[in-house]
């Protein structure tokens, strides 16, 4: 998504003059790295922790960070706050995270099975365009014409071109 930046200059008399117009692109793939994962590790680690009794260092194997994370993301110090509240709040968020809970904890590893309803997980977050409102919190000023283009390929689905 391209993202029109304005760099302005200011002098002595107090006025202001746009000196370049730059443009940078966040793509759905760095939302997701960024801010989406850490999210649902966060609510997938206390998921873990409060209803399937899984300790904080078996969480850590599981999920592939270290347990400090994990700790981090049970106290509610990692992942954005808003990002995980809103998340928790969509049902089918919800129902998929319990999944994959439900998952992890039988098997205390990370399978096939868990990574394929991870990955689904994130997909349906694209397609639903729900990590649309996640960019949108993040970037205020993005160009419309660029959003739309990139909503349709979202809502086209993984291993689409244009």
């Amino acid at each position: 998504m391209l993202i029109k930046k304005e760099i302005v200059s200011a002098n002595f008399s107090g006025t202001y003059k746009v000196i370049m117009i730059r443009y940078s692109m966040l793509l759905p793939a760095e939302i997701e790295s960024k801010t989406l994962i850490p999210a649902l590790r966060a609510i997938l680690a206390k998921n873990l922790a409060e209803n399937h009794n899984v300790r904080e260092d078996e969480i850590s194997k599981m999920l592939g960070v270290t347990q400090a994370a994990i700790s981090n993301y049970i106290r509610g110090t990692r992942g954005d706050p808003e990002l995980i509240k809103k998340l928790s709040a969509e049902k089918q968020v919800s129902e998929m995270i319990n999944e994959i809970a439900i998952d992890l904890s039988s098997d205390m590893a990370y399978s096939p099975s868990s990574l394929s309803k991870f990955i689904g997980l994130c997909n349906y977050i694209k397609t639903s365009l729900l990590i649309c409102d996640i960019h949108h919190n993040l970037e205020s000023d993005i160009d419309e014409a660029i959003c739309k283009e990139c909503e349709n390929m979202l809502l086209k689905g993984p291993g689409s071109v244009y």
